[in-house]
């Protein structure tokens, strides 16, 4: 009987011991992957490092392919515009077309020492059906908005027979432009890819939309957002001198001196031109681009293009996290033995997604748990996990906005408003508009932050950042009124 006791305790013992030694494994399995999940995301940091001396050398890149930008024909292309002098009058209109979204407004403009009298706007969304389609399909649908605003207006807004409404068309996509009223897509960004527009005159696309829709409507000027972000910021403020768009794409614009562009060869009314910059096309082997940039890039619709732009705009923001989340999620089971499905799709976690995370200040991080159950189908993930995620959200955010910083310092530098001379008392105004910008508070604040850093706080209080909030859809309209048609029957 004391044998069959002992054999029995001795099973007992055993079978406790293995499962103990089960469990042990278990957790040092899982605390193995949980090192190896840390391990990426140390990595991944690493990689996106910004520290001054770089941001410093991306900086001067920046002012190197400004003046060759402004010598070169070969070189990008620059958009340059006269600008207005606040006496225009007179109803005009905008078509604001930058990315998924586009807004056709209304200014009325009351003569010299009047200013803004009035403005409406209405905002339409372009279905993903169409950002992949044709070139009617897409033109046809922007003027059906176009007419529909006009449709709706009050006879105070009726114009003299013989004359047409005139529109400033803002198409924030690289274009060669040929005069004030052409340009030639060159090719697109932001998720757009509909091959029959490449190589087309954009203002000629829209004119045979509105045309076919009976809508008695010119465009008087094609300008892009940044340019219009410009053009409104100084016809109320004319110590704005540069214009940067931080939202779905990006982009800077900044007032030259005429006789500082060699390849310009026409006249300036004023002395003063705007020259666009298509800074989202700028590369420089300073970048810290990261395995994920080099895939998102090589996968993508336009790859080789806009290098900088899918570093800091909100179109790449949560794309690139949610590659560093899939190899975490493949590589250490940080979601479970299964790989969520909705992690495989592409730009399915939008940056509005990873900014609502990235300012969760819950104790458990619901906003987290909740973002990742509504977008990616992840449930019953542990507060540690949602912390990876946050630091991810951080790490991405911080290193867009402190290259943005560094773009706008060699804005600065080119305008040799890096440095303040003795006696200098000038203001130097930038116009920042875009939904990144606006919405996505800890990257704003580190764009501001990191400029203070660059430039030292002594200069920094030289630089206003100001919100031009529809800046750009205004700034064309005020384009078309500067570039009217019908300018000489008002003087």
């Amino acid at each position: 009987m004391g044998k069959a006791t002992v054999v029995v305790g001795c099973a007992v013992a055993v079978a406790v011991g293995l499962a103990a030694a089960v469990v042990v494994r278990r957790r040092m399995k899982k605390e193995g992957k949980w090192g190896k999940a840390m391990g990426i995301l140390k990595e991944f940091e690493e990689k996106c490092a910004t520290p001054v001396a770089k941001l410093k050398q991306v900086a001067d890149a920046m002012t190197v392919e400004m003046h060759a930008g402004l010598a070169s024909e070969g070189k990008s292309p620059i958009w340059v515009f006269y600008l207005q002098h606040s006496d225009e009058e007179g109803v005009y209109y905008a078509l604001d077309l930058g990315g998924t979204n586009f807004r056709v407004l209304r200014v009325q403009l009351g003569g010299k020492g009047v200013g803004l009298v009035n403005q409406e706007f209405t905002e339409a969304s372009i279905p993903p059906n169409l950002m992949t389609g044709t070139s009617d399909a897409l033109f046809e649908y922007i003027a059906a908005e176009l007419a529909k605003f006009v449709a709706q207006e009050g006879p105070e807004y009726k114009l003299p027979p013989g004359r047409q409404r005139e529109l400033g068309f803002t198409f924030s996509f690289p274009v060669m432009q040929t005069s004030i009223t052409s340009g030639t897509l060159l090719r697109w960004t932001k998720g757009f890819s509909i091959d029959d527009v490449v190589g087309q005159d954009v203002v000629a696309q829209l004119s045979k939309a509105m045309q076919k829709l009976g809508l008695d409507m010119c465009v008087s000027a094609l300008v892009n957002d940044t340019v219009g972000t410009l053009a409104g910021g100084r016809y109320n403020n004319k110590d704005v001198v540069a214009a940067v768009i931080l939202g779905t794409g990006s982009n800077a614009a900044y007032v030259e001196r005429a006789q500082a562009i060699p390849k310009w060869h026409g006249p300036s009314k004023s002395g003063d031109m705007v020259i666009n910059m298509e800074w989202g096309n700028f590369r420089s082997s300073h970048l810290p681009l990261t395995d994920y940039d080099h895939a998102m890039d090589a996968e993508g619709l336009n790859p080789g293009d806009q290098i900088y732009e899918k570093m800091i705009s909100g179109m790449y923001l949560g794309e690139i996290i949610r590659r560093v989340l899939l190899r975490m999620a493949v590589e250490t089971a940080i979601f479970g033995d299964t790989v969520p499905p909705k992690l495989k799709e592409p730009f399915v976690l939008r940056t509005p997604d990873t900014s609502a995370m990235h300012h969760d200040a819950s104790s458990d991080l619901k906003v987290v748990d909740n973002k990742l159950k509504e977008v990616l189908e992840i449930s019953n993930t542990s507060l540690r996990v949602r912390k990876i995620i946050v630091e991810l959200c951080n790490i991405v955010a911080t290193r867009g906005a402190r290259l943005a910083a560094a773009g706008i310092l060699g804005v600065l530098k080119k305008m040799g408003r890096d440095t303040l001379k003795d006696g200098d008392q000038q203001k130097t105004v930038i116009a920042m508009d875009g939904g990144l910008y606006e919405h996505y508070t800890e990257f704003s604040k580190c764009l501001e932050n990191t400029l203070e850093e660059l430039l030292g706080e002594d200069v920094f209080k030289s630089i206003v950042i100001e919100h031009a909030n529809d800046g750009s859809g205004i700034g064309a309209a005020l384009l078309a009124a500067s570039h009217s048609k019908y300018l000489e029957d008002q003087s």
